[in-house]
């Protein structure tokens, strides 16, 4: 069988590092894509990339190294993203836009300079990973919720443009997963007081399911979506995967 290729943003840890493992497992080559340093052992089935996707030079000297490896891609995973916690009056414009540039704009650049190795491969599947404050957010977390708002309305711009080129366009929706980013913001009031171990324990208590998930159960959802052989039919669409805690009223 023809090896396929996958690039995925956001490679270093979290969610990115658990799809670059589930991809390899699937003997996918992975180009993945971190501003920071690959933390941990290198995976064999790969080759990482120091970059920052907010920036269009960065994601030519991803373009020029991925086309150094393969002549066309299966699939990209838009993964990266940051997270500013402070109420919207206290968000300056360089934080506002850092954050829109390194969690939405990331993926447009992902579209410009990466079409051409999709396209080459008769189509493939691109996957963002977007959030459930697309749909429904709190406090003090406006950029963010507003980059993965914008990213779920561009899923559907993305899907109707490009599937003459045979390529699907579908995200994924997290909701509390166990990160170095939800750690970060348990600083907001949205999981009460105590310990961050107590606030975990609370934010898990507001889910059906009663946990927090876990990186690789959104890494094998993203799998999912980029194999054309499980989901050939899905594109434009969003998956939410929270534990069900967007299904709850939260007056009830």
């Amino acid at each position: 069988m023809k090896k396929r290729h996958v690039v995925i943003t956001g490679a270093s840890r979290g969610i990115g590092r658990a799809a670059w493992d589930v991809f390899a497992k699937n003997n996918w080559f992975v180009i993945g894509i971190g501003r920071s340093q690959m933390g941990g052992d290198m995976p064999e089935q790969g080759h990482f990339i120091q970059a920052d996707v907010s920036f269009e030079k960065d994601w030519q000297k991803i373009k020029k190294e991925t086309a150094n490896i393969t002549d066309q891609l299966d699939a990209v995973v838009n993964n990266a993203a940051i997270q500013i916690t402070k109420p919207i009056l206290d968000t300056t414009v360089e934080e506002w836009d850092q954050v829109l540039n390194a969690n939405l704009r990331s993926v447009f650049l992902s579209v410009k300079l990466l079409h051409p190795l999709l396209k080459a491969g008769n189509g493939g599947a691109i996957v963002n990973v977007s959030s459930v404050h697309a749909f429904a957010t709190s406090n003090d977390i406006a950029a963010y919720a507003a980059s993965k708002g914008g990213m779920l309305a561009l899923t559907r711009a993305l899907a109707i443009e490009l599937a003459p080129d045979n390529i699907r366009v579908n995200t994924v929706l997290p909701g509390a997963v166990e990160t170095d980013m939800l750690k970060a913001g348990l600083n907001r009031d949205h999981a009460g007081g105590g310990s961050a171990a107590q606030r975990l324990e609370n934010l898990a208590k507001k889910t059906v399911s009663g946990k927090i998930g876990t990186p690789g159960e959104i890494a094998r959802a993203i799998y999912f979506l980029a194999d054309n052989d499980e989901s050939s039919f899905i594109t434009g669409q969003p998956l939410v995967i929270d534990g069900g805690a967007t299904a709850r009223l939260s007056t009830e």
